[in-house]
């Protein structure tokens, strides 16, 4: 994830929660979240599929539950993006709460301006603006 030349820094125990998978809280867990997110494609894919996910939940609301299950549709384009694009495992699998928590915070940093839509996040952007050090 982080490489060892890397100019900023990292505080011991942090590299390790990072590495052991060892989250402690959601904020440590939305910087691994982010790695997992580095590429354009893959967060607008993400994106996409919140919005998909209101959608669906919305029509669910209004149409009766059994279409809620046509949310699970919405991980499709989220998917593509970590199989075909970023090529790694969704953190869903997991980390279930946590992934869904840290989607709709990275919707919500995407839409404000705080994570660009476009471009490759690297680990200093990723650890600079959103690592607190919360470990």
């Amino acid at each position: 994830l982080f490489s060892q030349k890397d100019n900023f820094s990292l505080t011991k125990k942090t590299k390790m929660a990072i590495q052991s998978s060892n989250f402690t809280s959601l904020d440590q867990f939305y910087t691994f979240y982010l790695s997992q997110h580095r590429m354009g494609i893959n967060r607008m894919l993400h994106l996409i599929a919140t919005f998909w996910m209101i959608a669906v939940l919305i029509y669910a609301s209004l149409n009766g539950p059994l279409f809620a299950l046509l949310a699970l549709t919405a991980y499709i384009p989220a998917w593509i993006g970590h199989f075909f694009f970023e090529k790694n495992k969704p953190a869903t699998f997991k980390y279930p709460l946590y992934s869904l928590i840290s989607d709709w915070r990275m919707a919500k940093d995407m839409l404000i301006g705080a994570v660009p839509l476009r471009g490759t996040l690297d680990d200093e952007f990723i650890v600079g603006n959103f690592n607190a050090d919360p470990f």
